[in-house]
């Protein structure tokens, strides 16, 4: 999973960065003149992992893994420059989704420097940038389809494509992101490639200082009916990540927070995006592995390795949930919870697998 982290200058986002990775990447960084974006990598919180661990005692213990890209911010005064340069462009289309730092935090020199904390105008900004952004992309490739009909390069696939480019463009155009709901599903396949960016899952991280922080009720009602959306206090989730654990879980019970920023983002974009976890053990090695709902045991297989796939038979599955019932894996085949899947199951999320395959 791979999340861009995007945002107006001056919006939090390498603090909420530092936050969810335990980085500690200087915050005037992009001031110094770095346009490339901070990148960490970092486990996924699973309790089921340590459980697993501690039942099959491995060599060695995988969790799943979560990327977060901290892209250089957009100049709220120059629209356009900072934030959707070639470079940059390229990194947030191969993200899966996107999450949009607010500033909820007030501070002197920044408010005399730009305004207040406004998040709302903050979102119409960057929810613009990024229908501007897909909007370029469609003008340039409607441009070359008029050439290639122009010069009788006509195809009923190429007609296809400009059908859905000009349906999408009308859509931009007024202002609104790009809708798969208003697309049937061969309309959605022409247009895969694109990667607009409205079309990425996003949600909104609200950056608020600690005095504010669980005090923006309407605020975020108002942000929720257009985004998912979650509050951090950006500062004070960046100072935990210094503390030892006993003196974190102080201070985090003192705001009233229940989990660690990381444990809560994680939590939040694997319901948003519809990922979900299944797990291969044995006694070199426990992983777990991060797929979509509703995919199936061949795409489970793909995902371990694509010759698992290519070499399919069937995949020896049982749950978690059963496996901690029961006790162990002898009492979930004598319980009739062991089971032999084909390719088509639907992997449902704590499944553990093992694939039967044809080198």
């Amino acid at each position: 999973m791979n999340i861009g982290i995007i945002g107006l200058e001056k919006s939090g986002k390498t603090t909420i960065f530092n936050a969810l990775t335990g980085a500690a990447i200087p915050l005037d960084t992009f001031n110094e003149g770095k346009t490339e974006p901070n990148i960490a990598q970092v486990d996924v919180p699973d309790e089921r992992v340590e459980v697993l661990t501690e039942m099959y005692k491995p060599k060695k213990t995988v969790y799943g893994k979560i990327e977060f890209n901290d892209f250089i911010g957009l100049k709220s005064a120059d629209t356009g420059k900072g934030l959707f340069t070639s470079q940059s462009m390229a990194l947030i289309k191969n993200s899966d989704a996107l999450a949009l730092i607010l500033r909820n935090f007030s501070h002197e020199s920044l408010n005399a420097a730009m305004y207040p904390p406004d998040p709302l105008k903050d979102m119409e900004i960057i929810r613009s940038e990024l229908v501007l952004s897909d909007l370029v992309i469609i003008e340039k490739r409607l441009e070359r389809i008029t050439k290639d009909l122009s010069r009788g390069r006509s195809t009923p696939l190429l007609l296809k494509e400009q059908g859905v480019l000009e349906k999408i463009n009308t859509l931009l155009s007024e202002g609104n992101p790009i809708n798969l709901e208003n697309l049937n599903s061969e309309e959605q396949k022409l247009i895969s490639g694109f990667r607009f960016l409205t079309l990425k899952p996003l949600f909104v991280i609200l950056n608020s200082d600690e005095q504010s922080y669980g005090n923006n009720p309407e605020l975020i009602k108002t942000i929720e009916e257009t985004s998912h959306i979650i509050e951090f206090a950006g500062n004070f989730e960046m100072e935990l990540t210094t503390l030892e654990p006993e003196e974190a879980a102080e201070f985090i019970k003192d705001m009233g927070i229940t989990e660690s920023a990381r444990k809560r983002l994680i939590a939040f974009a694997f319901d948003l995006l519809g990922y979900m976890s299944f797990y291969t053990v044995g006694e070199d090695e426990v992983r777990a592995w991060t797929i979509n709902k509703g995919d199936t045991a061949l795409i489970a297989a793909g995902t371990i390795h694509t010759d698992l796939a290519k070499g399919f038979i069937r995949a020896e599955c049982f749950n978690y949930a059963d496996l901690v019932e029961l006790g162990n894996e002898k009492e979930v085949k004598k319980n009739g919870k062991w089971r032999l899947e084909g390719k088509e199951y639907i992997v449902r999320d704590g499944d553990i697998l093992n694939i039967r395959f044809n080198v």
